[in-house]
């Protein structure tokens, strides 16, 4: 019975010190989110007059009317462009294709 003792106290050593190690604890909540009871955040945001930037009610929006329509018609009839690589150097590249194996 007493070579059993050993191997039994250190499992349960082991057991007792890896127990402490979750965090299940912490994250068990009387709370929808864990944002939730800041009411000091939420009195500032119910507060606040407009919490959009200026520019979020611009309606004015710039477009190209001309070069839209063109890229509509391109994508209706399937003609859409490839795009094009642009390098920030100066020396033109020729792309090295590798030989086909045989």
């Amino acid at each position: 019975m007493s070579r059993n003792k050993g191997p039994a106290l250190l499992a349960l050593a082991a057991t007792i010190l890896l127990g402490a190690c979750t965090d299940m604890y912490h994250d068990r909540r009387d709370s929808v989110s864990f944002g939730a009871g800041d009411a000091v955040a939420a009195n500032k945001v119910t507060h606040m007059v407009d919490p959009w930037p200026v520019r979020a009610g611009d309606r004015n929006i710039t477009f190209d009317g001309e070069r839209m329509a063109d890229a509509a018609e391109r994508y209706r009839t399937n003609k859409v462009t490839p795009l094009t690589r642009t390098s920030t150097s100066s020396l033109g590249y020729v792309p090295v294709v590798a030989p086909a194996s045989k």
